[in-house]
């Protein structure tokens, strides 16, 4: 046990004075990783934010029937029966806006008043507003509900107002097939960068190894240092771009809260959590001891 601990002392000591050894090189390095790597824990930081966001608008959309501007004021009272009755399970809730009661308190209204002076009578048809019931397949059920409606002869316009939600929902699958995508371009970038630097050091350093195995060195010592530093230039690399991602937060954070207090309200990015940063970091470190030990093995063979 103490021979195996002394083994990987020495090999993570000799990892450490590679790097240090090349510093430019390796900051080089580190630094072209850690800049890869921030972009996708920003574009985490947007997706974490803009979930709760999304959970906090009502998922229950409610669709309105406009009927037409000559049907008589009785048939927004036939409409409402006639939903509560034929879609009971699909409904939680139905009320109707009546077209004198619209008109009034537009009439209430400075920005409104002077428009409605001018016309000669209420253009405003009555209104039947319907609060579907929560559902798994809501956004389909609401869509065929809505295409249902719509052929009603009473009934001269619907209004899904719902419909922001979903594009919302589907705005957030985007980004997060984009996050997918950005973790692979990651992963490539370790690869072939530690690849690169273990393969420089492997063959600046051909002399030593092959001194190393005249004196009965194994693979696996004259493997582990190369791992130790293509593990090091992950693990430094993932702490400096969640480093790089913080302090990029706070302008982003600034320019959000304006234009959030314009509507309002408040809203924040904020970084994923520590145990998913440090599983990106461990990840990272992995990916650079596997690229690492690929690129050792192919460029050690003289």
């Amino acid at each position: 046990m103490r021979r195996w601990l002394r083994h990987h002392r020495y090999a993570f000591l000799v990892a450490v004075r590679r790097l240090l050894s090349q510093p430019f090189s390796s900051l080089s390095n580190m630094l072209v990783i850690a800049l890869t790597l921030a972009t996708p824990i920003l574009t985490a930081s947007i997706l974490i934010s803009a979930q709760p966001v999304a959970r906090q608008v009502s998922v229950s959309p409610e669709v309105t029937l406009f009927l037409k501007p000559d049907a008589p004021s009785s048939t927004a009272q036939q409409i409402a029966a006639r939903l509560q009755a034929d879609y009971a399970e699909k409904i939680s809730a139905v009320r109707i806006a009546p077209r004198a009661q619209i008109y009034s308190r537009l009439k209430q209204d400075p920005a409104w008043a002077d428009a409605l002076a001018a016309l000669p009578g209420n253009p405003l048809p009555d209104a039947v507003v319907i609060t579907l019931k929560e559902q798994p397949d809501l956004a389909r059920d609401a869509a065929a509900l809505v295409q249902e409606w719509k052929k009603w002869r009473e009934v001269d316009r619907v209004q899904h107002d719902s419909a922001w939600v979903q594009r919302l929902d589907a705005i957030l699958g985007f980004v997060r097939v984009g996050l997918s995508m950005l973790a692979a371009v990651v992963a490539l970038v370790v690869l072939a960068t530690v690849f690169n630097t273990v393969r420089l050091q492997a063959l600046s350093q051909r002399e030593e190894i092959a001194v190393a195995r005249l004196v009965g060195a194994t693979e696996a010592f004259v493997r582990l240092p190369f791992l130790y530093l293509g593990a090091l230039t992950g693990i430094v690399s993932g702490v400096a771009a969640v480093i790089l991602a913080a302090l990029a937060l706070t302008p982003l954070n600034a320019a959000l809260a304006r234009l959030a207090s314009s509507y309002g309200t408040q809203l924040a990015l904020q970084l994923p959590d520590a145990l998913s940063l440090a599983l990106a970091v461990v990840v990272v470190a992995i990916l650079g001891a596997l690229a690492a030990r690929w690129s050792v093995t192919r460029n050690t063979r003289f």
